[in-house]
């Protein structure tokens, strides 16, 4: 009896799977365009999420690239202008072992001279401009004030008296401040 319980058990459950596979599929050929309307929007997904990471990575690239290019100019951004005072300091070399034996004066301050003049002219040219700071108005933008001493007349007053150290600007922004008097 119990064999004839399960194999009519095993016939229902046939029954039944058979009338759900048959609902499936009429909702499977119902519902098929829109698994492809479905199956379009994934594959569009998985082609943006694609190209979003291939830009991700691309532009993670870009930055390690850019840095790394900054790392190597910031190493050698001086080496231009380190070259050429390299003849400088040659002329400072050749100079100090001619004062060993010099007994005039007057032609090795020449020599000097020179080498500064040459100095001068090699950084004007790499953009290195002296400021011209005596009797102009005091500014704080190109002027560091060390002390405030009585004008000498009215005129001078607010005015640069002395300079105790050149300022210099390269490209025309200021590298050093000239150090100043400034009367009062």
């Amino acid at each position: 009896m119990e064999n004839n319980s399960t194999e009519q058990e095993v016939s229902e459950q046939a029954a039944e799977n058979t009338v759900n596979n048959e609902a499936t599929a009429e909702n499977t050929a119902e519902s098929q365009p829109e698994l492809s309307l479905e199956e379009k929007q994934k594959e569009e997904i998985a082609a943006l999420n694609d190209k979003y990471l291939r830009l991700f990575a691309e532009f993670d690239n870009y930055k390690r690239r850019t840095q790394k290019e900054r790392v190597e100019l910031l190493q050698t951004a001086g080496k231009d202008v380190i070259v050429s005072l390299l003849g400088v300091l040659d002329d400072f070399d050749r100079a100090l072992k001619a004062t060993e034996n010099a007994a005039d004066v007057a032609a090795v301050r020449e020599g000097v001279v020179l080498i500064h003049h040459k100095l001068k002219n090699l950084l004007s040219q790499k953009g290195l401009k002296e400021m011209e700071s005596i009797n102009t108005v005091f500014d704080t933008d190109l002027h560091e004030a060390i002390t405030k001493i009585p004008a000498p007349s009215e005129e001078h007053k607010g005015k640069v008296i002395d300079e105790l150290e050149k300022g210099y600007t390269l490209n025309d922004k200021v590298i050093r401040f000239a150090k100043v008097v400034v009367g009062s």
